[in-house]
């Protein structure tokens, strides 16, 4: 069985091209690298709904199971009319969705999901939490300080994000597991550094609150997005990979059917 991943597709930030070349563009590629179940790492557009119309819209071209986990910019409100909890809450009700509900593939092995949640703790320690918690430095705003309204700081939503993923990992704790994450768990995926604006941002894009669930669960691909790299690596006995197709501007190419073919990833598991 061939699985296929990816992330940070932005829909909606590509002044050029409409949603529906995304759309046509992931189901040709995904088609034709036989892909059996794809998996989407978060950061599909700025608004829930039209987040979830993909997804929908997606699964209904490709005639297979489209997976996902919410982004942080899939939780920016986009009016005073709904909270960010609120849109999580949606979110979660979606069968689609991985939050709260692992999906078993097969006797062997099953996907577990969550958003996760950045912890600060990837930051250069030169900078005090209390500066980090107002999210900006050098004229600039971290946009979740401003899009994003949930009841309790990141450091603890991290900590209950892990919470909960460890609850999915213990309902299929006997399988081998492919983690899907938004925010990156391995320090190795976030901007290299020394970096002017990254030594502090670095902050928001990932956590260590999912180190022990490696350790303690059958853990073999760990899939993440958020950082826009495409970068792949196998450390402790896990393959890591960030598929992330991101902005235009970051693209090494104007074709976006070439773009989705190099951000997608796949691997194959046995049946």
């Amino acid at each position: 069985m061939k699985i296929g991943a990816i992330s940070d597709l932005h829909i909606d930030r590509n002044p050029k091209l409409e949603v529906q070349a995304y759309l046509a563009s992931l189901t040709k590629v995904a088609m034709k690298r036989d892909i059996d179940i794809l998996l989407i790492a978060g950061d599909i557009s700025n608004h829930f709904q039209e987040s979830y119309q993909f997804i929908r819209e997606l699964q209904y071209k490709l005639s297979i199971p489209v997976l996902f986990v919410p982004g942080n910019h899939d939780y920016w409100v986009p009016d005073n009319s709904i909270t960010s909890e609120e849109i999580y809450e949606f979110y979660a009700k979606q069968p689609e969705c991985l939050i709260g509900k692992p999906y078993i593939i097969n006797n062997d092995w099953a996907i577990v999901g969550h958003t996760a949640w950045y912890d600060y703790s990837y930051a250069d320690n030169k900078f005090e939490i209390e500066r980090i918690e107002r999210g900006k430095y050098y004229g600039a705003t971290w946009q979740d300080k401003v899009k994003i309204d949930w009841q309790m700081d990141d450091r603890t939503l991290s900590q209950f994000t892990a919470k909960q993923t460890k609850n999915d990992l213990e309902k299929v704790s006997d399988k081998n597991i492919i983690l899907m994450t938004h925010i990156v768990t391995h320090p190795q995926f976030v901007v290299p550094t020394p970096h002017r604006i990254f030594d502090f941002f670095n902050a928001f894009i990932g956590t260590r609150d999912f180190d022990s669930l490696y350790k303690n669960f059958s853990i073999k691909y760990s899939i993440m997005g958020h950082v826009h790299f495409r970068k792949t690596l196998f450390d402790n006995g896990v393959t890591y990979m960030c598929p992330c197709l991101g902005y235009r501007r970051e693209w090494r190419t104007d074709n976006i059917e070439e773009e989705m073919n190099h951000a997608l990833v796949d691997f194959v598991i046995e049946e």
